[in-house]
C-alpha cells in the first residue's frame, strides 16, 4: 500500500489516483520547505531542545536554561526564541519569555494529556 492514496465514503474506501494528488503533494513539499527557509541549525537546536526537555522538566524554561543545554549564550537563545515566536513557527513563550509550549508538547494544561513510557507527563500542543 505505498505511495497510495485512500478516501473513505460512507462505508467504502476508494483508491484515489496519483494523478490527482501527487502535485498537489509536491507544491505542498515546496510551501513547508519555503516557509522554513530562515530556520538555521540553531534554530533546529533550540526547537528540538525545547521538545526534548518540557516533557522531563515538566515547567516553562528559560532561554538560560536551554542555553546551558545547548552551550550557547543567553544572547543567541534569545535571538533564535524571538525569531522562531515572530515567524509563528514551533513554539511559544510567556510573558516571562520562557518557553512553554513547542510543538507538539506544552507544559500548559490542555484536553490532550500525555504519558511518556519515562515516566514524564506532559499535555499535547
Amino acid at each position: 500500500m505505498k505511495n497510495k492514496l485512500m478516501i473513505g465514503i460512507w462505508r467504502h474506501m476508494l483508491s484515489v489516483p496519483p494523478l490527482l494528488w501527487e502535485k498537489q503533494v509536491l507544491k505542498s513539499r515546496k510551501k513547508i520547505e519555503a516557509a522554513l527557509d530562515f530556520m538555521s541549525p540553531d534554530h533546529r537546536r533550540v526547537h528540538h531542545c525545547a521538545v526534548r526537555e518540557l516533557p522531563r522538566v515538566g515547567k516553562p524554561m528559560p532561554p538560560e536554561f536551554i542555553a546551558g543545554v545547548l552551550d550557547l549564550t543567553p544572547e543567541r537563545v534569545k535571538a533564535v526564541l524571538d525569531d522562531l515566536e515572530k515567524h509563528m513557527t514551533f513554539l511559544f513563550r510567556n510573558e516571562e519569555g520562557a518557553v512553554v509550549w513547542a510543538y507538539p508538547v506544552t507544559v500548559d494544561k490542555t484536553p490532550h494529556h500525555l504519558a511518556f513510557s519515562t515516566g514524564e507527563q506532559l499535555y499535547a500542543a
